[in-house]
């Protein structure tokens, strides 16, 4: 028999683990065995992202009607962000073609127009956000709405790999500011939150809180370690299932070994004087995006499987809705060089093959003007790129119409690239799943298709 008190105690705590087991399970995995494909091209993937929307129509798709009709009204009707759009524009640059593909690209890409050859160009792809940050959000997760999870999130959560050294999913930003969408854009959305993208920072310290603090020797340190594991395994056992939980372990031993790994890593001081004038760490203007692209690299060494770069924070990006000419310009500067430089190092060291690398942005620009000089948004029809990693080289696959403007050929919406994205890597999409709002929940929802066309 309970006393009155012992029911309501012992009552009162079955409801709180109840809750707390609920808490922590919430909604688990549903599948991420047996989803891997014969396979796998790609190791690991570098996303260079343009952020603010680089003018594909400027850079790498010549559009000569854009010359013929410079200056006159858009026939028809045309969609931008901003009222009033302009008469019809021409591009400012001039465009060669290169390499044995004769691949177009325009005059501030000098250095990357050596390796069209590697290349295959995406130039009718799609997305429905004019505006950066939902755009941002639809090129990273497929969705328009906060709370999805980021492609790279999908993809390492995906592969499941043991190896905890460093970090399976890293993202570096543009040293000035972050991008429009911050962290949400790295999210790893309803997924565990050890498949999120982890920030690299500029300078000696590339992730807070990772250095062990001082007074604090490192015999003190594993040993607190030792007790952390010990009552994390009592919490396992005791709450067997949950992953949470076993996340949590692991999250610690991680942390532990990065300390070592990750300083080692980011020491550039290894590399040879070559190397680093190479990748245009020497010229000021190119050398911020220069050491991230060499950084990744030497990520990529190490098998880190997921990268992305951003170049252009909130200002100082890509968005030249005036003075495009000079803009766009500056900014094919600072990437031109690294870019260029590993794709080259890549190669040389035999990495290419197995190393996806992604260019684009959130959009592309509209084939009129604006403030005279500039370009508004275009999401509808605008390009990106693929380099190695399984993709065919020196390719070109759809198109836009003859202004640029929209796709009339072989479009390539965002939830078709990360289920290409995600089948290089060995990830068959559509058994990867999640339980999630009531429902398993994959990386692209039955919305995505494999391009296999660009596929070698």
């Amino acid at each position: 028999m309970l006393t009155r008190r012992e029911l309501l105690s012992r009552a009162g705590g079955g409801m709180g683990m109840l809750a707390l087991s609920s808490m922590l399970q919430s909604e688990g995995a549903a599948n991420s065995t047996n989803v891997h494909l014969p396979a796998n091209k790609a190791k690991s993937v570098i996303w260079l992202f343009m952020n603010g929307g680089p003018s594909g129509i400027d850079l790498f798709d010549p559009k000569p009607l854009l010359t013929k009709m410079d200056g006159k009204p858009f026939p028809g009707k045309i969609r931008t962000l901003f009222p009033y759009p302009g008469n019809i524009m021409k591009s400012p640059y001039e465009f060669r073609q290169y390499g044995e593909s004769g691949q177009f690209v325009s005059s501030v890409f000098p250095r990357l127009a050596k390796h069209v050859d590697e290349i295959t160009f995406l130039n009718a792809c799609g997305s429905n956000e004019q505006n950066h940050v939902p755009a941002c959000y639809v090129v990273n997760t497929g969705r328009q709405q906060v709370g999805a999870p980021n492609v790279g999130s999908w993809a390492t959560y995906g592969l499941a790999n043991e190896k905890r050294d460093l970090p399976e999913y890293v993202v570096m930003y543009d040293y000035r500011s972050a991008p429009e969408g911050g962290a949400n854009l790295w999210s790893s959305g309803f997924l565990p939150a050890e498949n999120q993208g982890t920030l690299f920072r500029s300078g000696k310290h590339p992730i807070l809180h990772l250095k062990r603090p001082d007074g604090l020797s490192r015999s003190t340190q594993e040993a607190q370690l030792e007790l952390l594991n010990w009552l994390n395994e009592r919490s396992i056992e005791r709450y067997s299932g949950v992953q949470q939980l076993e996340a949590r372990a692991r999250a610690f031993e991680t942390a532990y070994k990065m300390q070592s790994s990750v300083p080692v890593l980011a020491d550039l001081s290894s590399e040879t004087a070559a190397t680093l004038d190479q990748y245009g760490i020497n010229d000021p203007k190119c050398k911020y995006f220069g050491a991230q692209c060499l950084l990744a690299r030497r990520m990529v060494e190490q098998e880190v499987p997921f990268i992305q770069i951003y170049h252009g924070g909130y200002e100082n990006n890509w968005d030249q809705h005036g003075d495009l000419v000079t803009g766009h310009a500056k900014n094919c500067y600072e990437t031109d060089q690294p870019i260029a430089a590993l794709l080259a190092d890549l190669k040389q060291r035999g990495l290419l093959d197995s190393t996806l690398v992604i260019w684009g942005g959130e959009f592309g620009r509209a084939p009129v003007s604006q403030d005279k000089d500039g370009r508004d948004h275009n999401p509808y029809g605008f390009t990106m790129w693929m380099a190695g990693g399984g993709v065919k080289r020196g390719f070109r696959y759809g198109e836009t119409d003859e202004f640029g403007y929209l796709p009339i050929q072989d479009s390539v919406s965002m939830p078709d690239l990360h289920a290409t994205v995600l089948h290089l890597m060995g990830i068959d999409e559509e058994r990867l799943t999640y339980q999630f709002g009531g429902r398993e929940q994959t990386a692209t929802n039955g919305l995505g298709r494999v391009v296999h066309e660009i596929i070698s």
